[in-house]
Parts: structure tokens; sequence; C-alpha cells
């Protein structure tokens, strides 16, 4: 940010940096997410992709983590460097920067080759009303309303937990950069045996029992340690035992945390042919984007809660780990816990009420593969076919089956 401007100019550029990021953002997260949905409709096999590409997600951005405690922003023995230093933060948003382009860039062109065995877009013309009622429709699925909602109080809850984790590490537990770092390779080694885990547990109970298990848990494996220093039961700060415990905890955490964000992101895709069943219309572009849309309207709301907290406790700007009141720092944590508790006790009930389990999606195929050899009997019946008579869905014909 440029030095010496006022605070509202400084908000000003920031919200426009903010604006930008998440305007380009989604001309790459929304097409890539939705594809897949068309990369197979199998009901395992979404999870094991997920799970993948959830793993890269996580791990990817642990690395750099790791890379601000050790590199970038790292701590000299002279007492310069650290996480105040604004010359680390300027290296980092480069390096940064460049690497997401790059990903980005490496993403898109390795999955041009599934291109020919995608779905064929329906050519149609369509008012601007008419279109609102296909969404209108479109997004009125049940399943999809629970997820969303679900969804949009888990990015708050995440947004609350992300800004006030680097303070309850720093001032709350006394953690050293040294011992973050050794927590952020905790995390890879977690996000591995997530995913690893992931495509097994949905397999065995289903997606929906999975994501509410593994979502409760994490809940449960965030919150107990700071539950646990406030009745007075937690080792003291900057003991080995204190250590060990958190990273157990922040293992188990992440692990259930990856699990659950996989099957929410899989169960989404398994929206895509039910609503194709109840619509005529295969919308993943839509289901997906919504989604995001919903979640990026509420992603700042967390952040602003921490803030708010910040400021009731009064919070000192600039201090130093270790000067910071115990009593304070108490009464941060007895506001955290029950805020993000509500919020994350929305999430995982709203996940009761979701129905897509294996034998429904199973089911959706089987009425769309029927559908499809229904229109397909003969040829002049396909050619008789006019958009009033084959639906808002125009063509139906499946994907190129892949070799």
């Amino acid at each position: 940010p440029p030095i010496g401007w006022e605070h509202e100019a400084l908000f000003g550029y920031m919200l426009v940096c903010l604006l930008t990021i998440r305007l380009f953002d989604t001309f790459f997260e929304l097409p890539s997410s939705a594809l897949l949905a068309e990369l197979t409709s199998d009901y395992n096999e979404r999870t094991s992709i997920i799970a993948i590409r959830s793993f890269c997600g996580v791990a990817g951005g642990l690395i750099m983590q790791l890379l601000v405690y050790q590199v970038f922003l790292k701590k000299n023995p002279d007492g310069t460097g650290g996480l105040l230093e604004r010359s680390g933060w300027e290296v980092y948003s480069i390096v940064g920067a460049i690497t997401i382009f790059t990903i980005i860039l490496i993403s898109s062109s390795a999955t041009h080759h599934q291109i020919p065995y995608l779905r064929k877009a329906p050519t149609r013309k369509i008012t601007i009303p008419a279109m609102l009622r296909e969404v209108g429709a479109t997004l009125n699925n049940r399943s999809f309303v629970v997820l969303a909602i679900s969804g949009m109080f888990m990015n708050v809850s995440l947004g609350l937990k992300t800004a006030l984790e680097l303070y309850f590490n720093l001032y709350f537990w006394g953690l050293t950069q040294g011992q973050l770092a050794i927590m952020t390779v905790t995390g890879v080694l977690a996000s591995i045996i997530g995913v690893t885990l992931a495509p097994i547990i949905a397999g065995k109970i289903g997606k929906r029992y999975a994501a509410i298990t593994m979502f409760f848990g994490a809940v449960i494996a965030l919150l107990l340690p700071i539950g646990l220093r406030i009745i007075g039961v937690m080792p003291a700060n900057g003991t080995n035992l204190l250590f060990g415990i958190l990273i157990l905890d922040f293992m188990a955490n992440g692990i259930m945390a990856i699990m659950t964000g996989v099957m929410l992101q899989s169960m989404i895709a398994d929206v895509v042919e039910d609503s194709e069943v109840k619509t005529g219309r295969r919308s993943e572009g839509l289901l997906f984007s919504a989604d995001n849309l919903f979640k990026k309207i509420v992603s700042g709301v967390g952040v602003g809660v921490s803030g708010v907290l910040l400021t009731y406790v009064a919070f000192p700007q600039g201090a130093k780990p270790g000067a910071v009141d115990p009593d304070l720092l108490r009464n941060l944590a007895l506001i955290y816990l029950p805020t993000i508790g509500a919020f994350y006790a929305v999430a995982i009930s709203c996940l009761f009420l979701y129905k897509i389990d294996k034998s429904v999606h199973e089911e959706n195929l089987r009425i769309l593969q029927e559908g499809v050899l229904d229109a397909r009997t003969t040829d002049a019946q396909i050619e008789a076919a006019s958009p009033a008579a084959t639906g808002p869905a125009g063509d139906l014909s499946p994907a190129t089956p892949r070799p």
C-alpha cells in the first residue's frame, strides 16, 4: 500500500484491490469448479477428484505460509524481520502473484484435452425474463439451498477463524515463528491424510453423514483447546507439552476440515443431475457460480466480525507477543468461542436437510439416460424435435465417451 496516505484513502485503495482480485479470481474459479461435474458422473469418483484438487489448494497455501515464516518474514536473531516487516511482505506479494498466475495457466492448459468429451452447450434464443425464471427454478433445489446456506455460514466462520488465528497463536498460546512453521508442515501432512481418507469414508457411510461427522469433529478440535485453557487445564505457554498438544489438535482439525470441504464440493456436483431431472436443464455452471457467489458475498463478514471482537476487547495495535494483558486475551476467547460456535452450528445443521445419497444419484443418472434413449428412438423424431419439444435443455446428447 502507498506510504503516507490517510486511512480513508488507504481503505479505498484496498477496496479497489480486493474487488479486482475477486473479479478476476472468479473468471478462473467458477469454470474450474463447474468442470468437476462434467469430468465424471460417478458418485465416488467425484469425491476422489475433488479430494486431489482440495489437497493441492490446501498444501499450496500451507507451503506459501511456511515460506512466509521461514523465508520472506523470518525473524532474525537480532530481532529484525518478522511478521511486521513491511519489505518482507512486498517480496512475498510478488512471488505469490507470479506463483498464482503460473499455476492457473498450468491448470487451465492441462484440462484442454478434455474439451472433446464435454457436453455440447445448447444453442437457443431466450429472453431475459425467461432466463431469470430458469435461474430461479434451477436454484430452487432443496439440496442446493441447504448446501448454499451451510457454505455461507461456514465461510463466515472461516473468515473469523483465519483473521484471529494468528492472534491466538502468537498472543494466546505464545508460539514462536519457528513453531508456527512446524505446525504448517503438520498441516500439509494432515491434508495428505484427509484427502486419502475422504473418498474411503464417503464410500462407506455416504457423503452427507461423512460431511456432518467430519465437520462436527473439526469444530470440536478447533475450539476444545481454547475452552480447556479458559477453565485452566491446559499446560503453561512455552512448554513442550503445550506445543505437542496443539500439534496433535491442529492435525486432527486439518484432517477433518479438508475432508469436510471435499464432501461439500462433491455434494454440490451431485446436485447437477438432480436439478437436471427436475428442470430438464443441465446447469453445473449456474449451480457452482451461485454457490461461489453466495460464499464470496459473506466472505468478508467473518473478517468484519473479527475486527468487531478485537475492538470490543480493546486489543492494542502493534502489540508484541507476551506483552498483552492475559485478562484481555481471556475476554477475547470468551467472546470468540460462542460466536464462531454459533456460525458453525448453523452450517452443520443445514446439512441434515440434504437429500441426495448414492441411491438417489444413481436413480437420477438412470432417468437421464433413459430420457436420452427415448429422445433418440428414430432419426425422424430427432429431426422433428423443436426447442419446445426437447425443452430448454437443448442438445440432449451425452458427452463423448472417454477412452
